[in-house]
């Protein structure tokens, strides 16, 4: 089992037309954009190509046709909800995410419970940790 997530890594404003591409609007700021794969204790299995900090996670995981690349080393993800919709094979799951509330639907107590079963192997373990 790795742990996917993905960071942006703030670099200097561009002058002229490549500005934009490197700005995220998420982040009010330019940048680059990496996704990693680390295993439950934090230690880094795999850093992506640098993306545009204008890119999301999930165009980025996409474009590094990361789930399957996981399916054919036989690995499994925890992912968080920005990745919900990557992994389109329901018989054959490698990422698993946790559950986004609608607007007009809230989570079931058993969605809640599952979504803090998720954050909590995805936190990172620190040497004091029983994990």
């Amino acid at each position: 089992m790795v742990l996917l997530d993905g960071t942006p890594i703030r670099t200097r404003r561009r002058t002229g037309a490549a500005n934009r591409r490197n700005y995220s609007g998420k982040h009010k700021a330019h940048g680059l954009l990496f996704l990693a794969l680390t295993d439950e204790k934090g230690r880094l299995v795999w850093i992506s190509a640098a993306r545009p900090g204008r890119s999301s996670e999930i165009t980025t995981a996409r474009h590094n046709k990361l789930i399957e690349h996981l399916r054919v080393a036989g690995l499994g993800a925890l992912g968080d909800l920005g990745f919900i919709g990557l992994d389109d094979d329901p018989d054959n799951p490698v990422l698993i995410t946790g559950y986004k509330a609608a607007r007009t639907k809230p989570l079931t107590s058993a969605k809640n419970e599952a979504n803090k079963l998720i954050a909590r192997e995805r936190a990172a373990c620190g040497p004091g940790d029983p994990h």
